[in-house]
């Protein structure tokens, strides 16, 4: 977790309480990739939890000297972050009850992760994992907000019962039906697999660049899921997911579609490019893949070329070869 410096934050704090706004940019810089990683959990989309950064930053700016000083910076950035999002959640209205349900998920760059602290690619590569952020995502607003603030980022009960209005044995008890819930919904990940994975993306891409649907189906789990947010479409099952891709994309000329290796959520990922008429690669969409030791256990679909930006991908590629 950044900790907050003394002087130098305090002559900041200083300056930006007079109003001084470029002061107030740089006392709070540090601490704006894990707001909007907080965001991110709380809410399952980048877009979103943009979003909430952004009224996040304003209601801090506006409330700048109700701030006291009598916890750290960080933490009472988080507040307000935590309560924007609270917010957005209301906003919504009905919850998911399933996965497919979860429509505004989107996956998070490993980029962004790494920026922020390269140990979530590591040792605590489950607190960013697509499966989490969207077992969270079925959690009652309140509920997901504990499990995030004690288990992530370790607030003791009575913070959380300040923040919430909740009394602390409540406070507990929401943490334990939110920690019984996300090992329901969420498995825990196999690691370390970073060599295997390696390995296995690259025969997965391999066998599709060559269309062979056999080779393709014999890297997926019998019991595979398929998911695409924001349609809430759930296939299950390697022939069921085999026929998806003998099918759809590309009306299955998968030889067709280029990819490209990224990671997401701590998780190898693949950036696809479609060409055009003109023979162009455009930006397609993103898959995200959770791997096992005995093969491909999830994909989730994103047929959103506008998550390309935050991946640093093109969205025209220019040419096929361009982006193998």
């Amino acid at each position: 977790m950044l900790q907050d410096s003394g002087a130098g934050q305090d002559r900041l704090l200083a300056a930006a309480r007079r109003g001084e706004h470029a002061a107030f940019d740089a006392l709070v810089a540090p601490h704006l990739r894990a707001l909007h990683l907080h965001c991110y959990r709380m809410l399952g989309s980048l877009d979103q939890a943009e979003d909430a950064l952004q009224e996040t930053l304003l209601r801090a700016w506006r409330g700048l000297g109700g701030y006291e000083g009598r916890s750290p910076l960080h933490h009472w950035l988080h507040r307000i972050a935590t309560m924007a999002c609270l917010r957005a959640v209301e906003r919504r209205g009905r919850l998911p009850v399933v996965a497919a349900e979860v429509d505004q998920l989107q996956p998070y760059p490993d980029t962004l992760l790494a920026e922020l602290d390269p140990a979530l690619l590591v040792e605590r590569r489950e607190e960013v994992a697509l499966a989490f952020v969207t077992a969270l995502q079925l959690l009652p607003p309140t509920q997901r907000a504990v499990v995030i603030l004690r288990e992530v980022l370790s607030w003791s009960a009575a913070e959380v019962a300040a923040l919430l209005d909740l009394s602390v044995p409540a406070v507990n008890s929401s943490l334990q039906r939110g920690r019984a819930a996300l090992r329901a919904r969420a498995a825990a990940p196999q690691r370390p697999l970073i060599d295997y994975e390696r390995q296995l993306l690259r025969r997965f891409v391999d066998s599709w660049r060559r269309r062979d649907l056999d080779a393709l189906a014999g890297l997926l789990r019998e019991d595979v899921i398929l998911r695409m947010p924001p349609e809430q479409v759930e296939i299950s099952g390697r022939t069921a997911v085999t026929e998806f891709f003998a099918t759809r994309p590309a009306d299955g000329r998968l030889d067709l579609i280029d990819l490209v290796e990224i990671a997401a959520n701590g998780q190898p990922a693949l950036a696809a490019y479609l060409p055009d008429q003109a023979g162009a690669c455009r930006g397609y969409g993103i898959m995200v893949l959770s791997l096992a030791q005995d093969g491909v256990a999830e994909i989730v679909g994103f047929p959103d070329p506008g998550l390309f930006g935050w991946f640093g991908l093109p969205l025209a590629a220019g040419n096929s070869a361009a982006v193998r």
